[in-house]
């Protein structure tokens, strides 16, 4: 789907997803917000991504998928203009070094799938940054990171090593991995993995006057 057309570009941006089936996404959200509001948000948060960030924006677009062969489609999931590939197995770190290593040269952008806030300026300030910089982040609220971007030529270095993911440390372990290259740190953002940082999400789209929530989500 796109993928000789996308492979032509010089700077790659991947999504890191889950196929949004409900009771399999989202579990720390659900914990506190339902199973079904949880998924709605997933859905609509992803698909409105892959919609905001997709072609014609100067960068070529990747959907890394989860099992990306389990039977039951796209899950409504419309992803034109992406390329899909799997994510492959391990930790989160292994499974973005595994997409690192099979994407053709040039500058790469991952970017998670749970960061409504997120919008092209955040892309293209990722890839602007990285002109001069071996990597850049962009550091979440929790202290994990929304963003990670290397060059082309930082791609084999050691970012994920040591790092104790979904931890408030999950950041500062990945920067003491780059003591000597040249790192570049973006807008503060929230991903939305709990309840509070949903509710504090829809109070943001209220004061932007955004009154409508996403359907099954609860206001």
């Amino acid at each position: 789907m796109g993928g000789r057309r996308a492979g032509l570009a010089t700077r790659h941006l991947v999504m890191f997803a889950k196929l949004p089936r409900i009771g399999r996404v989202k579990s720390r959200l659900a914990a506190d917000i339902g199973t079904v509001p949880a998924w709605c948000f997933c859905r609509t948060v992803t698909r409105s991504l892959l919609q905001g960030l997709a072609p014609p924006r100067r960068w070529s677009c990747w959907l890394a998928l989860e099992r990306w062969g389990e039977r039951g489609g796209h899950c409504g999931l419309a992803s034109r203009g992406w390329t899909r590939l799997e994510q492959g197995r391990g930790d989160l770190g292994q499974r973005m070094e595994r997409v690192l290593c099979i994407l053709p040269p040039g500058p790469v952008v991952i970017i998670g799938s749970d960061v409504p806030d997120l919008v092209p300026a955040h892309i293209e300030k990722a890839f602007a940054a990285l002109r001069d910089c071996d990597a850049v982040f962009g550091p979440a609220v929790d202290g994990g990171f929304w963003l990670v971007g290397v060059q082309s030529k930082s791609r084999r270095l050691p970012l994920f090593e040591q790092v104790r993911w979904s931890t408030r440390y999950t950041l500062s372990d990945t920067l003491a991995n780059l003591p000597r290259e040249r790192v570049a740190v973006l807008d503060l953002l929230e991903d939305i993995d709990y309840g509070p940082a949903y509710q504090r999400w829809l109070q943001r789209r209220r004061h932007r006057g955004v009154r409508r929530s996403p359907a099954g989500v609860s206001a």
